[in-house]
Formats: C-alpha cells, structure tokens, sequence
C-alpha cells in the first residue's frame, strides 16, 4: 500500500510542480519522482549572497573543470555562483547523431530554479499558423481554450508587465513592470516613430515588482534588483517550484516527493489498457522500485519524457507506450538564437540605471504575422535592451595603480544597446530522438540519441533578423554596430520541444486536446514534449497553463471514476 498512488508526477520542474500543485489542491494523493538531489529554499542556496570577489576564482570554473565539460559550460547563466543547479557532463551521457547541445538541470524543481524567466503568452497566431500556412498539423486546442489558463498561472506566479495591447503578445494579468532606462525609452519612441508595426514594451516576467497577498501567502517577498536569480532567491523574488507550487502543494498533506529517483519506464496493463505504474532506479542504491497510480503525468523535460515513453514497451506497445504511428520522438524542435546584434549609441552621459533590472524588453513579432509575407514562415520575438558599460579602461600613457585609476574604474562609459533573436522553427519528422540500440547508462537505461538540426528556413530567418536589428539600430542612432550569426547548435536555447506532439487526430499526433495519450488515456504528457509548434513566444508558461488545464480534466475523470 505504501507505493499505491492516485497519481504519479515524473519531474519536479515547471510543468511538474504545477501537476502536484493542481492534483494535490483536487485531494489526490501525489508522487513525485525527481532523478536529481532534493533542494529546499532557502536552505539550499549556497551562493546567494556571496559577492564577486568572494569566490575563489571570480565567477568562473577552472581549466580542468571546462575542460571535462565541454557542452555545460556553455549553458546561459553557468557559472562558479550556479554550477551545483547544472549536471556534468560525464553523469549524463546521450549520442549525439547531429551537434546538440543538451542543457540539464537535475533536482527538486529542475531547471525552474535556472530558467530565464520570459513570460509573454503566444496569440492564437501561433496556434493557427502551422496548418494555415501549411508547415504543421493543426493545434487541437486554440488561445481561448487557454488564456483562462494564463491567467490562473499568471496570478499564481506573478508576471510583471503592461498591458500593451498588441496582437502578437496578448496582455494578461500582470504586476507592475519594471521601467526602462534612459536609453530604452528613447528606443521605444523612435522605433514607434521609424517603425509603426513594431511595439517595443517592458519584458513581462515572472518576477514580484510587488507581490499580492497569494504571493505573501507562498512565503515570497518583493524583488530586490540583484538580478542574481539563478542562483536561487532568498526573497522568493522570482518564480521557481521550489519558492511556490511544490511547498503549496506540500501544505495539503498529500503529497510526497522522492527525489534520487530515475524513472526507468511506465508499465501497462494489457487488460485494463491504461498504465498502471511507474517503474523507478535508485539512483544510490540501484534498487529497483514499482509505485502504482490511477493517473501518471510524465514532465520529465521533453527529451527526457520522450526517452520514458520509448523505453516503456510492451506487447501491447513494443515501439515505445501510445506509439502506433512511429511518432514518438519525431518533430523534435526548439527555437532559434543564433542572431545577435550590438552598436554604441551617443549621448547620456549624465544618466545611469538603478538597480539591476532582472527582466528585459521584449520586440513583439513583426513577421508572417496576420499573412505569409516572407520567403520563410514563422516569426521572431526580439530581446532587447540599453546598458552603460564601466570605464575600465585608462587612455595610453597613464598609471594602471592610484587613486585616479580606481575612480577611473568606478565611473561610467558609453551606453550599448542589444538584440537577439528567438525565432520559431519547423517541425520537422527526420528531427527526431530515439533510443540507442547499444549503449546504456550507470542504471542500465537506453542512451537517449539526439538527430536534430537546422533547415533552409531557420538561415532565411536568421538572415533577415540581422539585416533588420542593424536597420533598427542605425535608426535608434547607434554607430559601431556588430552583427553575429553564432552557429550555434540546436539545443542551446534550452527551448527543446516536440517529441510527443498534441494533435486532433491519432495519425499524426499522439496526445489528444488534454494532453492525454490517445492510446493511455489515463498518462499525461504537458512538458515542452506535447508541443505542435514552436511558435517565438518564450513557452515554459505555455507549459505551465496546459498543465493547469490537464492536472484539473485528470482529476475530475478520476473522481468521476473513468480514471
């Protein structure tokens, strides 16, 4: 009886901590399986209010360190002050058939304690375009199906922004957001002026400019400024599972999380035609452990959910659990970063900024939106923002020691503006994971085998995002303007989606409009693994809304009885 369950989360991150949160608030008793460490606030934030100099080498890692980690060391927001929140490489091993770079985050609330934190919500653009313009399968769900969604995650978990109206980026419930620079608000105004399509507005974030009662009642505090999130807040400043969802989830007494838990497949009953439990490593012991439950939700991350589901064959489904179409593990995506753009501007010289501004400003997308404008298809959302760099740097010929220099050093220099592209991509069958005939993990599991790689559409994306931020930043009045295509591989935007892709028909999907396996209906898949399209909206919100919406539809059929 101790391993019985009404339901089982696998993977304790975003998408995961708002399945317990909602199935535990429902009265259902709740597992969750995380493979990583367990992590608490507060306790576990080792280097939260460390300063710069404090560390031993400055925020970096050493040589050998880089050396023996080639692929996280690359990872946005790795560093000497957040390398325990990442894994190393030699623990986790995959095959790569194509480059791909495969960011991981393992313990009790995953990557959510290191995401970026970009909240805009996708407009029923998004949705429609893939069937409309004809580079995907048609969403089984639309933006009014989810926007209610939104807006129970938003209030829960605090976005701040401004309700901007755009068509692109709808607005939704927001805190108050941080305002621009001095630089930005120039930006803004002649980027309205110059380009009348193109809306520059303050990023909308998960971060408490100022928190409501709910969020005081999570045990979370007002945002300081520090913009040092990754490392965990100890304000609870910025949403992660381990400040909010998880300990809300916690206080229902019904649920239990088990961390060092390595999901190695879901099992299925032939006679029931529904999964009946969950089959888990140690990751200590290597003792093998069955826990069973009515509903499964598998959030493991999408690569990660998709390698649970391949492994998890049986006579029923020897290809892997729902895969009668040879689907699963195809139409892998993610989005693209590569474009990057940076110039100098003149002037204001008699301002700074205050505080460190943890979020960024946000170009909603201009391309392909209300037609198929362009020679490709999809669109991109632009980050940007304005910064003053440190002047620390003496002219030829002066002293590097003194007095002067270190008021040299503490003084303020020339403002730089930046953009960076997040463009959508196509879902592509031959993009695809799958399970390595050969080779295993230290828990005997499959490698998981990465094939993923970029199309003729991504380059003409790229291309055009580079030749328009230079236009916009010669307008803005910027000189010394560098423009840089990184090459980068897929998977470093850490935005991997697909894989276990939602769908109205059972052909050419394999979840159904709640998430639910067409052929298990009682297992659930709302990680970035269900996506149908990319969209360039930042998604992990979009997660969290579809999981919302699922966890409270699997509830209701479980007190109904059907699950």
């Amino acid at each position: 009886m101790e391993n019985q369950y009404d339901a089982i989360v696998i993977g304790s991150g975003i998408s995961g901590g708002w399945a317990a949160k909602e199935l535990c608030e429902q009265g259902l008793k709740t597992l969750v399986l995380e493979r990583g460490r367990d992590i608490k606030h507060l306790k576990d934030y080792p280097t939260a209010n460390i300063d710069p100099w404090e560390f031993k080498h400055r925020g970096s890692m050493t040589k050998a360190f880089y050396d023996a980690n080639p692929l996280i060391t690359k990872a946005a927001g790795f560093g000497e002050d957040t390398a325990h929140f990442f894994i190393q490489d030699a623990d986790h091993p995959y095959v790569q058939e194509k480059p791909f770079d495969w960011i991981r985050g393992y313990q009790v609330g995953g990557k959510s304690i290191i995401w970026g934190r970009a909240c805009q919500r996708w407009s029923d653009y998004e949705f429609k375009a893939p069937s409309k313009y004809g580079y995907g399968i048609e969403w089984p769900i639309n933006y009014e199906d989810i926007a209610p969604w939104y807006a129970h995650v938003e209030r829960f978990i605090g976005v701040c922004g401004n309700k901007d109206g755009i068509d692109a980026m709808p607005d939704g419930e927001f805190l108050p957001p941080f305002d621009f620079n001095c630089v930005e608000q120039h930006m803004r105004d002649t980027l309205r002026e110059h380009f009348p399509d193109r809306h520059m507005v303050q990023g909308r974030w998960a971060q408490l400019s100022e928190p409501t009662e709910l969020h005081l009642q999570q045990g979370r505090g007002k945002c300081q400024s520090r913009n040092l999130c990754m490392r965990g807040c100890p304000y609870g400043g910025y949403f992660s599972s381990v400040t909010a969802t998880l300990p809300w989830a916690e206080k229902t007494g019904h649920l239990t999380i088990r961390p060092f838990s390595v999901v190695h497949s879901i099992l299925y009953d032939e006679t029931t035609g529904k999964a009946s439990g969950v089959k888990v490593i140690d990751t200590n012991t290597h003792e093998e452990l069955v826990y069973t439950a009515k509903i499964i939700f598998v959030n493991a991350s999408a690569l990660n959910t998709t390698l649970i589901l391949l492994n998890s064959k049986s006579k029923r489904f020897p290809n892997g659990l729902g895969n009668d179409n040879d689907l699963l593990g195809r139409y892998v995506c993610f989005h693209n970063y590569r474009g990057y753009v940076n110039g100098r501007i003149d002037g204001f010289e008699d301002k700074y900024v205050y505080g460190r501004n943890p979020t960024e400003c946000i170009i909603a997308n201009y391309r392909n939106l209300y037609q198929h404008d362009m020679d490709f298809v999809g669109g991109y959302t632009i980050f940007t923002g304005a910064y003053r760099v440190r002047q620390d740097r003496m002219p030829d010929g002066l002293p590097q020691l003194g007095v002067d220099y270190k008021h040299r050093l503490s003084g303020a220099g020339d403002w730089y503006v930046y953009m960076y592209m997040q463009g959508e991509t196509i879902p592509q069958a031959f993009n695809r994971v799958y399970l390595s005939p050969d080779q295993t993990d230290q828990w005997g599991i499959p490698l998981l085998v990465t094939d993923v790689g970029y199309v003729e559409n991504d380059e003409k994306m790229v291309a055009d995002f580079l030749q328009e931020g230079r236009m916009m930043l010669e307008k803005i009045g910027c000189t010394d303007i560098f423009s840089n295509d990184s090459k980068q591989a897929p998977g470093l935007d850490i935005h991997e989606m697909g894989g276990v892709r939602m769908g109205l028909d059972p052909n050419s999907s394999l979840l159904n409009a709640h998430n639910q396996l067409h052929h298990c209906p009682n297992v659930f898949v709302t990680d970035g693994a269900c996506m149908t399209s990319t969209g360039n909206q930042s998604p992990s919100i979009l997660y969290m809304a579809l999981t919302a919406r699922a966890a409270t539809y699997a509830a209701e059929q479980f007190k109904a009885g059907i699950l």
